[in-house]
């Protein structure tokens, strides 16, 4: 089954061709970071503008770079929740128009359930059930993953996403956007006990998390420095960073493992890219002998892949949408 995939939930535009959701004819991805590194974050507005000049001749250049005709295309696969609305409604709206024009199954995708389904197209050994950390710019969650549409969520963040506090961190520091990857690649060589960050932790749930205190941390660490005049070691600072989120996410992802009888686990969503975090998951599957998946740097942002992956299991499942499908800013990782 061929399906056309379209991502626009946040500031990449991205069309993908994918066949029987484990295989990528095509990819393609327009990232408007650069534009938006101007204001230190995404501009909703800006995003939607740009998806609605780009999408139509991305689609074109998916649809040619897989070497298809727009007649075998057998369905539309499309991000509709959770994200920016404008920029939803700009993919949600393109992929109806397309689904009536070629008379196809149009199918809504959940953009998180799409960051799991990425590991399928790294790993075509990989079947549920496993348990999944996803950890992006707008979302922390620790999900079971029973089958491939029976997911639920074992934990999740409290307050900010793991890496929206990656992004405010950087900015503080004035190191532009996007601040994962500036952190990541300043962090190398910095020494990680060096400053103490907090590591919350909420009672009577043990899988939950919060990075809101930790943002806080690093706001008044700069502040403060500066207030008294006092340099600050930047790469010391990304490396105690870094070592804080990670101690955050892994210790709750294995713990988790564990009670759930998962012998397998995947790691999914911007986050993942972090070296730090992936080296510290490494060890401790290793640790604790479970078999350990992390998706290639491509796979770990946004892209259209995943949710053309994703979208065939929705389809085997019976999950089709008509022209009345609408896009939401929020949305449980389990409704349809």
């Amino acid at each position: 089954m061929i399906i056309l995939a379209i991502e626009t939930s946040c500031d990449e535009t991205a069309v993908a061709v994918t066949r029987n959701g484990r295989e990528v004819l095509s990819s393609e991805v327009f990232s408007q970071a650069d534009m938006h590194a101007l204001y230190g974050g995404v501009v909703p507005e800006i995003a939607s503008r740009n998806h609605v000049a780009k999408i139509g001749k991305l689609t074109e250049l998916a649809v040619k770079n897989a070497n298809i005709a727009k007649s075998e295309i057998d369905a539309i696969a499309v991000t509709y929740a959770p994200g920016l609305i404008g920029a939803l409604l700009v993919g949600v709206n393109f992929a109806k128009a397309l689904a009536m024009a070629l008379n196809i199954p149009l199918i809504p995708v959940h953009h998180i359930r799409g960051h799991i389904a990425a590991n399928y197209i790294a790993f075509s050994e990989l079947e549920p059930p496993f348990l999944c950390m996803v950890a992006s710019g707008g979302t922390s969650l620790i999900a079971d993953v029973r089958d491939y549409t029976d997911i639920n969520i074992v934990g999740k963040s409290r307050d900010d996403a793991a890496g929206e506090c990656f992004d405010k961190a950087a900015r503080v520091l004035g190191l532009g956007y996007p601040g994962g990857p500036i952190l990541d690649k300043l962090s190398q060589g910095g020494n990680e006990n060096l400053y103490a960050f907090p590591r919350p932790r909420i009672d009577g749930s043990p899988y939950d998390m919060s990075f809101s205190g930790l943002k806080t941390a690093v706001v008044n660490l700069v502040h403060n420095s500066e207030q008294k005049g006092e340099s600050i070691d930047m790469p010391s600072l990304a490396a105690s960073f870094s070592l804080a989120i990670s101690d955050i996410l892994v210790p709750r992802v294995m713990s988790a493992a564990k009670e759930f009888s998962r012998s397998k686990i995947a790691i999914a969503g911007g986050v993942a890219a972090n070296s730090r975090i992936r080296a510290d998951f490494l060890k401790a599957a290793e640790d604790g002998g479970y078999e350990l998946y992390i998706p290639p740097l491509n796979l770990c942002g946004d892209n259209a892949a995943m949710i053309g992956c994703q979208g065939y299991y929705e389809y085997l499942s019976g999950n089709t949408a008509g022209m009345d499908l609408n896009a939401y800013a929020t949305m449980d990782i389990g409704l349809r």
